[in-house]
């Protein structure tokens, strides 16, 4: 009997995934990427940005609006298929069209801020939804001319640049993680109770500091009263190094795509950012400086208002929290 050793098969890499993998690193569109860059990036939009990053959301609103035109424009393919129903198909292919430039609109906005292997997959996405908004453009005009089997036609086409882009835009939210909080795992893996990060006098006044805790970054600020603040230090958006980041008015901005944290609680004061920084109570104990994760941060749950009023009073003497 033979003793040869049986090979195992070679798990090989999909086609797709080695195409996508190619596509996050070609580097031909660079220039066109830095270009529509600049120019969202300078759209008048003042407030307006943040809503459409979905700050006010909690996650990016994007993928929320483009539910609209994806749902209408199936649902015409739906009825394409019925004799007689072109009239119904053709209001929702217009519904799309119309629903279509806000959810594009955001999705510039949220891509503008990403990082260069995300936006070259994020530029082929928004060629395929284009292209599917004037194939869909086609399809209404067809239709309104009574060329209905040119305009099913037309529609049968966008609704498959929706699923070429539909797919990309998933390769961006799970296997790039575009709009994921970046900082969500902290309150899973630093450990209870509380831990020396250094002495008082290791902090400069209104310098960041990184320091680590259960190979979690955290960023500690000391403030000219004498509080001391300590946040996740990899921003939630894109895990920035805020400890590279500048300190001022009580918040720190991230050095990578400007979103602004403030030191007390960590809430996100600007985008791009969706997501909190999460919080640690902070306490000087023998001239040294202590942390714990905040019980908000870990459980969900907001500290009792008995708790609040000790932290409050304890951050005069010695930083901030009990």
């Amino acid at each position: 009997m033979s003793t040869t050793p049986r090979r195992r098969p070679r798990m090989r890499q999909s086609r797709l995934l080695r195409l996508l993998d190619r596509l996050e690193r070609e580097p031909r569109a660079d220039a066109v990427i830095d270009a529509i860059r600049k120019g969202v990036r300078a759209l008048p939009l003042g407030d307006g940005r943040d809503l459409l990053h979905g700050r006010w959301l909690g996650h990016p609103v994007h993928p929320l609006m483009v539910q609209v035109p994806i749902g209408s424009w199936l649902s015409a393919a739906v009825l394409d298929l019925y004799p007689g129903r072109s009239r119904e198909a053709g209001l929702l292919v217009g519904a799309g069209l119309a629903s279509a430039a806000p959810a594009a609109l955001a999705g510039w906005v949220d891509w503008a801020e990403l990082h260069r292997r995300q936006q070259r997959v994020g530029l082929v996405h928004a060629l395929a939804n284009s292209a599917a908004v004037g194939l869909y453009a086609a399809s209404l005009t067809s239709r309104a001319k009574g060329r209905h089997a040119t305009g099913r036609a037309y529609g049968f086409l966008g609704l498959t640049a929706v699923a070429v882009g539909g797919m990309l835009g998933g390769h961006l939210a799970y296997r790039q993680a575009s709009g994921a909080n970046h900082a969500e795992e902290v309150p899973h893996v630093v450990t209870q109770g509380w831990h020396r990060i250094g002495a008082v006098a290791d902090f400069p006044v209104d310098r960041p500091v990184r320091r680590s805790v259960d190979d979690v970054p955290i960023l500690v600020v000391r403030e000219t009263g004498g509080a001391i603040h300590a946040l996740a230090e990899r921003c939630s958006h894109l895990a920035g190094p805020l400890s590279e980041g500048t300190v001022r008015d009580g918040c720190v901005r991230c050095p990578w795509h400007g979103s602004v944290f403030r030191l007390a609680d960590g809430w996100n004061v600007r985008g791009p950012a969706t997501a909190p920084q999460p919080a640690f109570d902070t306490r000087i104990t023998g001239g040294h400086v202590e942390i714990r994760l905040r019980r908000q941060d870990r459980d969900g749950q907001a500290p009792d208002e008995v708790e609040t009023g000790q932290r409050r009073t304890e951050t005069g003497a010695h930083g901030h929290g009990s």
